[in-house]
């Protein structure tokens, strides 16, 4: 996987707008609003105070032959819980990694 993989699989997986901006900033404004229908950033919805719990299958082989996207993937889903917490919200991501 690279990044612009990346991109399109959680593009297609969430359904992210068509002006999604396939970089790692426009990741953290999809996934800030996953409890906000309002705001259209998604199609995949989380109901307000509740988690999305994303697994990642594989996360060895991830992080050993995408390590960049990987540990994008970490910093990103972390910086969103902190953006949120900061906005008086509940963090909305928790990761699961298998290997």
């Amino acid at each position: 996987m690279d990044g612009p993989s990346f991109h399109s699989t959680f593009a297609k997986a969430f359904g992210f707008p068509d002006f999604y901006g396939r970089n790692m900033d426009a990741w953290i404004d999809c996934m800030t609003y996953l409890d906000d229908p309002d705001a259209a950033m998604s199609t995949v919805q989380v109901p307000s105070g509740e988690v999305l719990s994303l697994v990642v299958e594989n996360a060895d082989h991830l992080k050993e032959h995408c390590p960049k996207e990987f540990a994008d993937l970490l910093e990103c889903s972390a910086f969103v819980n902190w953006r949120r917490v900061e906005l008086g919200s509940s963090p909305i991501i928790a990761l699961a990694l298998y290997a």
